[in-house]
C-alpha cells in the first residue's frame, strides 16, 4: 500500500503519493496539484565516477504530449529532443538543488521529472521543482534539504500565488523563488518594469509560502525518509594543501591571480602548476588529485583577497564596473547590429526583421503560448575563451542565456499592432570573461534601436557576485563579476531593467541560501550599475530607436478585412492571391481573423497590393473613379477588370465624348484606363464610363 499526503496550497490541493511507483529508484514521488500530475524520481549510482572533480548531477524534465491530449508533431509522432521550455525548467530545478548536495560527493545523480497530466491552472513546472526536492529528501542520497519553490504573479497590482497559465499570460510578473528552511536559494523572474521594492516584497511572499511547504515535506520525510547512505569523500587532504604551500607560497599565488588580463592570469597559474607537478612527482596518489587541489588553492586565495582585504583580482573597487565600450552599425547589410564590451566580455548582436508569418510556432503544454514573435538566441563559440572547440549546436547554457536576455527585452517591445514584425536577435560571443548574458542584453537593446524597432525604453543588465565568510554577517557583494569571481564566488545575481524597474532576474548560488540583506543589497547595486551603463556608454552609441528601418529590412503594410472576405482575396485554389503576388512581388499573409500583412522591399509595390486587395473587399459604388485593365472587347463595348474578382463594362457610347464607330479605335486589351462607376444594377453588374466629362464630375 502506498501512502498519500495532502495540504492546501494557494487555493488548490497539493497531494503527494509515496511508494506508489518506481520502487527501484532511490526516491520517487507522484505529485498532484489540481489535475496536474508529475512523477519525480531521484536515482544515484552506487560508486563515484572516476577521474572527475565535480558533482555529476543531471536533471531532466520530460513533457509527454499525452498529458494534454495531443499527438507529438513530426513524422515519427514521438517525443524527441527536449523543448526549450523543458530545458529551462530543468535548469531552474538544478540551480537550487545542486548547492544542497555535499561538495565532496562524486556519485552520479539523476533527477527525472515526467509530466503525466496537465491542468492549465496548475503549473507542471512548479510541481516538478517540488517533486525533485521531495524525492531526493526521502531517498538515501545525501542531501541537505528539503527546499521548496513558489511562483508569484501580479495582476492589477495584486500578487497571485502559483498562477495558472491563463493568469500568467496577462500577469505583470512571473517570479519563481526557491527556499531552504532559513534562506532564499534561487530567484528567476520576468517582469514589466517592476520597482525594486515591489520585487523584494514578492520574493519574500514566496519565501514565506515556501516555509509552509517545507513543513509539509518534513512531516513526510519523518515518516517515509530513508537513512542517508555513506559515500567515498573526494575532499582534498589537508596534508596536500600544506605541501603545496611550501612549494608555492600564498603570496606567490596571490601575485599570480592579481591581474585584469585573463590570459596573463592563466599563464601565471600554469607556471605555478608546473612547479607543483614537479614537487609531487613521487606521490602518485596526490598527483591524481593535484589539478583539483590547485583549483581549491587558487579559490581560497581569491576569496581571502576579496573578503578580508577587499582586493579584487583585477584591482577594481568592490562596486566598480569594468571599462565599457559600445557601438552600432558594424555590419552594413543586416537590419541592425551593435557591439557591447565590458572588460574582456564582448558581444556582437544582430537584429533581423521579418513578416509575422515567420513567428516561431510553439508545440508545448501551455495552450496560451502557441507562438513566439520575439526570439533571442545566444551563441558561445570556443574561440571566445581561447578553446579549439568545434560547435555542436546550442547547449543548455546557451539556451538559458538566450532566454534570459529575451525575457529582459520583451516588456519594452512595441505591440504587434504598432510594429507588425517578427523579430530575431542573435548574440554572438566574441570574447568571454564573465556575464555574457548581461552583455547580450545591452547589445541586443542597442541592436534593436539601430534596426528601428520602436522599443519603449532602453534596457541594460549587470551581474553581482558574493563572497561569504563564516557567519551570515560576514559577506561582500561585488558589482560586475568577472569569470574568476564567478567560479570562486558564491553567487551570480543577474538583474536587467529600465530606469523605472526590473524586467528580469536570474540568481545562481553555491551556498545554502541568501539572507534578506544580501538580496536587497544585490538588487540595489544592480540598479545603480545598469543606470551607469545606460548613461555611461549605451546612450552615447545610440540614444533612441531610429525613425526609419534599414533599406534592407522588409517594409510591411497591414490592413483588416472582414473574415467573410478572406476567401475572395485568396480566390479559388489560391489563384487570386497568387495573381496579386505575381503582379506586385509582395509577400501576402492573411490570418484567420482577417489581418492582412503585405511585406516586401518596394513600398510602391506594397501600396499597389493593398489597393488591389481593397478593391476586392470593398463594395463598388456609383460615383467612384477607379483604375482598371481592359480584358475583353465586344462590338458594343469593353470590359475592364477593376480587381481580380470584379469586372465592369464601358458601353461604346461611354468610351469617349465623341462618336466611336469601333471599340478598337479607343482601347485595346491590356490598356490601363481610368473609369467612373455609373451604375451597379440589381444583378451586381457594373456599368462604367470613360468620358472626360464623367471623370471630371
Amino acid at each position: 500500500m502506498y501512502k498519500s499526503y495532502s495540504m492546501e496550497l494557494a487555493g488548490r490541493m497539493l497531494t503527494v503519493d509515496v511508494d506508489r511507483v518506481c520502487a527501484q529508484s532511490n526516491g520517487a514521488v507522484m505529485m498532484h496539484y489540481g489535475d496536474t500530475t508529475v512523477l519525480s524520481t531521484c536515482t544515484a549510482s552506487e560508486k563515484p565516477r572516476d577521474g572527475i572533480d565535480f558533482f555529476p548531477l543531471s536533471v531532466e524534465y520530460e513533457e509527454k504530449m499525452y498529458a494534454v491530449g495531443k499527438f507529438p508533431g513530426g513524422f515519427k509522432k514521438r517525443e524527441g529532443r527536449a523543448s526549450d521550455n523543458a530545458i529551462l525548467t530543468a535548469r531552474v530545478i538544478d540551480r537550487p538543488m545542486r548547492p544542497l548536495f555535499p561538495k565532496d560527493y562524486r556519485n552520479d545523480v539523476l533527477l527525472n521529472n515526467t509530466v503525466l497530466s496537465v491542468d492549465q491552472d496548475a503549473s507542471p513546472e512548479l510541481l516538478a521543482m517540488l517533486g525533485s526536492s521531495l524525492a531526493t529528501a526521502i531517498s538515501d542520497v545525501p542531501f541537505d534539504g528539503p527546499c521548496a519553490t513558489t511562483q508569484v504573479g501580479m495582476i492589477a497590482g495584486e500578487f497571485i500565488l502559483n498562477p495558472g497559465n491563463g493568469e500568467k499570460a496577462v500577469s505583470d510578473l512571473l517570479l519563481t523563488v526557491a527556499s531552504t528552511k532559513e534562506k532564499v536559494i534561487m530567484i528567476e523572474a520576468g517582469a514589466n518594469e517592476l520597482p525594486e521594492e515591489k520585487m523584494i516584497e514578492a520574493i519574500y511572499l514566496a519565501h514565506e509560502t515556501n516555509q509552509q511547504i517545507i513543513g509539509f515535506f518534513e512531516s513526510i520525510i519523518a515518516e517515509c525518509g530513508k537513512e542517508k547512505h555513506s559515500y567515498e569523500s573526494s575532499a582534498i587532504p589537508e596534508a596536500v594543501f600544506e605541501k603545496m604551500k611550501s612549494v608555492v607560497s600564498p603570496e606567490e599565488m596571490e601575485k599570480a591571480v592579481f591581474t585584469d588580463e585573463k590570459q596573463e592570469r592563466d599563464a601565471n597559474i600554469s607556471a605555478l602548476s608546473e612547479r607543483l607537478v614537479e614537487a609531487f612527482q613521487d606521490d602518485e596518489e596526490a598527483l591524481a588529485i593535484l589539478p583539483d587541489a590547485i583549483y581549491q588553492y587558487e579559490k581560497k586565495t581569491v576569496r581571502k583577497m576579496i573578503l578580508k582585504d577587499h582586493k579584487r583580482p583585477d584591482g577594481r573597487a568592490i562596486d566598480q564596473i569594468r571599462p565599457l565600450e559600445a557601438e552600432v552599425d558594424l555590419l552594413p547589410r543586416v537590419h541592425g547590429s551593435a557591439m557591447f564590451k565590458r572588460g574582456q566580455t564582448q558581444i556582437l548582436n544582430v537584429t533581423t526583421l521579418a513578416p509575422l508569418s515567420e513567428v516561431q510556432k510553439v508545440e508545448g503544454m501551455n495552450e496560451f503560448e502557441t507562438e513566439k514573435r520575439y526570439l533571442h538566441q545566444y551563441n558561445f563559440p570556443g574561440y571566445s575563451v581561447g578553446e579549439a572547440k568545434a560547435s555542436r549546436g546550442p547547449g543548455r547554457r546557451e539556451i538559458g542565456h538566450g532566454a534570459l536576455a529575451e525575457k529582459a527585452l520583451i516588456p519594452v517591445l512595441p505591440p504587434v499592432e504598432e510594429f507588425p514584425y517578427a523579430i530575431r536577435s542573435v548574440s554572438e560571443t566574441m570574447e568571454s570573461n564573465g556575464s555574457t548574458s548581461m552583455a547580450s542584453t545591452c547589445a541586443s537593446c542597442m541592436s534593436l534601436m539601430a534596426a528601428g524597432v520602436p522599443i519603449r525604453k532602453p534596457v541594460a543588465g549587470i551581474s553581482c557576485g558574493l563572497v561569504t565568510g563564516e557567519t551570515d554577517e560576514d559577506y561582500l557583494v561585488l558589482t560586475d563579476i568577472q569569470g574568476l569571481e564567478d567560479f570562486f564566488g558564491d553567487m551570480d545575481f543577474k538583474v536587467t531593467g529600465t530606469r523605472d524597474g526590473i524586467t528580469a532576474i536570474q540568481m545562481d548560488i553555491k551556498i545554502h541560501g541568501l539572507t534578506r540583506p544580501i538580496v536587497e543589497e544585490a538588487i540595489k547595486r544592480a540598479r545603480e550599475a545598469r543606470l551607469f551603463i545606460m548613461d555611461g556608454v549605451m546612450k552615447d552609441a545610440i540614444a533612441e530607436p531610429r525613425k526609419e528601418l534599414s533599406p534592407y529590412a522588409p517594409k510591411i503594410i497591414t490592413l483588416q478585412i472582414e473574415t467573410d472576405k478572406i476567401g475572395d482575396v485568396i480566390g479559388k485554389q489560391g489563384k487570386t492571391i497568387t495573381a496579386i503576388i505575381e503582379e506586385t512581388g509582395a509577400k501576402i499573409d492573411i490570418d484567420d481573423n482577417g489581418m492582412v500583412s503585405i511585406s516586401g522591399i518596394d513600398l510602391a509595390a506594397l501600396e499597389r497590393a493593398k489597393e488591389i486587395i481593397l478593391s476586392i473587399v470593398n463594395d463598388i459604388e456609383p460615383g467612384q473613379i477607379l483604375e482598371g485593365t481592359v480584358v475583353r472587347m465586344m462590338n458594343f463595348g469593353a470590359f475592364v477588370q477593376l480587381s481580380p474578382t470584379k469586372d465592369g463594362m464601358v458601353h461604346i457610347s461611354k468610351l469617349s465624348d465623341k462618336r466611336v464607330n469601333e471599340v478598337e479605335d479607343v482601347v485595346h486589351i491590356g490598356d490601363k484606363v481610368r473609369v467612373k462607376v455609373i451604375e451597379v444594377d440589381k444583378m451586381g453588374r457594373i456599368n462604367l464610363s470613360m468620358r472626360p466629362q464623367d471623370l471630371a464630375e
